[in-house]
C-alpha cells in the first residue's frame, strides 16, 4: 500500500459488517459484501475524485463512495 491510497484490495471475501484490518493496523468495516480481490474504500471518496490503489491513479469515482463500500465498475470510471 501507499500513503496516498484511498482504496485497498480485499484478500478474502468480506461480508457486510466484517472488520477488515490493513497492514498498518487500521481497521475498516465493510459496508457491503466485497469479493476476494475487490477494492474497498478506506475513506469517503467524492464523485469525480481520483481513486488511488498502490500509489497509482486507477480512475475517477462516478458517484460518492462511502468508507467501506466496494469500489468497482459500478462506481469507478476511466479518466476524463
Amino acid at each position: 500500500m501507499d500513503t496516498r491510497d484511498n482504496v485497498a484490495v480485499v484478500t478474502a471475501e468480506a461480508k457486510a459488517g466484517d472488520v477488515l484490518e490493513l497492514a498498518d493496523g487500521t481497521e475498516v468495516r465493510a459496508a457491503e459484501a466485497i469479493p476476494r480481490g475487490g477494492k474497498v474504500a478506506l475513506a469517503p471518496i467524492a464523485a469525480g475524485e481520483i481513486v488511488i490503489r498502490y500509489g497509482e491513479e486507477i480512475g475517477l469515482a462516478t458517484e460518492d463512495i462511502a468508507t467501506g463500500q466496494h469500489v468497482h465498475t459500478h462506481n469507478l470510471g476511466g479518466r476524463t
